[in-house]
């Protein structure tokens, strides 16, 4: 009898053997490049109305995993774009005002300076000064956003392959009278102050850089064209153009959304928002195509508490009565606003955005899903 039972033992432990099949441990793709789009201003009314004013269907629509971001500074409830932008390129709160330092004004590393010296090419482009606060955050380090000479000063010797926005009177007429504009060309940087090359006429360069405004961009109303698009293009086209080391990092700012909340123009701010979304297709779409890179896409903070609400109107009668069927853009402030921010992504690591979480999450899950902090 023991040896009967012992014998059965036996054959179950060897179907048993037979039948499991090792479990498959679930591999996820880390992206070789980040493309960060940051729509200054935009809260989740800016971006609906691109659906109900775009003529065709927004890229927004096109992404699956979606989270949400505290935009709190460290000290105010409500952030500037200096502390928010802080907050994604150094991955720390700080006071509104501050370009890429801490509370206490000591100088934090920025995710270009940290990536650049693995040998990831990196990128910015806005319809901003490049010295604005956005961009600035990126690649200087100033007690003020105010600060624009100081900020332009840092340009020159960073290592940054691309850049494309406006800004000249920052770099070739100042205060101390240097020639900023020159030092570039010393430092192997390709400068060009008239307007977007091809990519084929700069694919010889190590460095590229494109100035083309006094100071800021003109707006799309004002004739800025689909510069927006064709930056993000050209800077993909160049930060990727190096068969043996093709990986970046491109942050792409639609800045001027952000000035049509603080004016409460409603048209400028549509405006202002689909020019972000065509260039947010052109990420989508190399991404897409790539399979390497992750998309992310969020704002900075909401600007103007913008709503799309119904239009008032009065019947023959006099009787008033709200017509659900006409959008009504409004506004509850001229400043920033407190609200819950969108964020978007898709590529490797994109379902690692989804949630709700503080802005500095951003930098962080950049860094982990592409093991950059490694």
């Amino acid at each position: 009898m023991k040896i009967y039972n012992l014998i059965l033992i036996g054959l179950l432990f060897s179907v048993c053997a037979c039948t499991q099949t090792p479990s498959k441990k679930t591999i996820i793709k880390k992206p070789t490049n980040v493309i960060l789009l940051i729509a200054d201003g935009t809260g989740l009314s800016q971006i609906s109305s691109a659906f109900f004013y775009k003529d065709s269907t927004p890229n927004y629509a096109r992404f699956k995993n979606i989270g949400l971001i505290k935009t709190s500074s460290s000290q105010q409830l409500i952030t500037d774009s200096a502390a928010g932008a802080t907050a994604f390129a150094c991955g720390i709160k700080t006071y509104n005002g501050a370009i890429a330092v801490a509370d206490d004004s000591t100088h934090v590393k920025t995710l270009i300076e940290l990536v650049a010296p693995k040998n990831i090419k990196t990128g910015l482009i806005a319809t901003s000064s490049i010295t604005h606060a956005t961009p600035a955050s990126f690649f200087a380090h100033s007690s003020s956003r105010n600060n624009a000479q100081e900020i332009a000063s840092y340009l020159p010797k960073s290592s940054i392959d691309f850049f494309a926005a406006g800004g000249i009177k920052h770099f070739n007429k100042r205060d101390d009278k240097q020639d900023l504009l020159e030092t570039f060309v010393q430092n192997g940087v390709h400068i060009d102050t008239t307007a977007l090359a091809t990519f084929s006429s700069i694919k010889s360069f190590s460095k590229a850089g494109y100035l083309l405004a006094e100071d800021h961009m003109k707006s799309v109303t004002n004739g800025r064209g689909d510069f927006l698009s064709k930056a993000t293009n050209l800077g993909i086209e160049f930060l990727s153009k190096d068969t043996d080391n093709p990986n970046f990092f491109l942050m792409v700012e639609g800045s001027q959304v952000d000035w049509a909340g603080h004016s409460n123009d409603g048209d400028y701010l549509v405006s202002e928002l689909i020019d972000f979304d065509d260039a947010v297709g052109i990420a989508l779409d190399f991404a897409e195509k790539d399979g390497n890179t992750l998309v992310v896409v969020t704002a900075d903070h909401e600007t103007g508490g913008f709503t799309l609400g119904s239009t008032a109107k009065k019947t023959a009668e006099g009787k008033a009565y709200n017509d659900y069927n006409e959008l009504n853009m409004m506004f509850s402030t001229h400043g920033h606003s407190a609200t819950l921010v969108p964020v978007f992504a898709y590529g490797p690591g994109s379902e690692n955005f989804k949630g709700v979480y503080e802005n500095t999450a951003i930098f962080d899950k950049i860094m982990e899903v592409t093991a950059w902090n490694k």
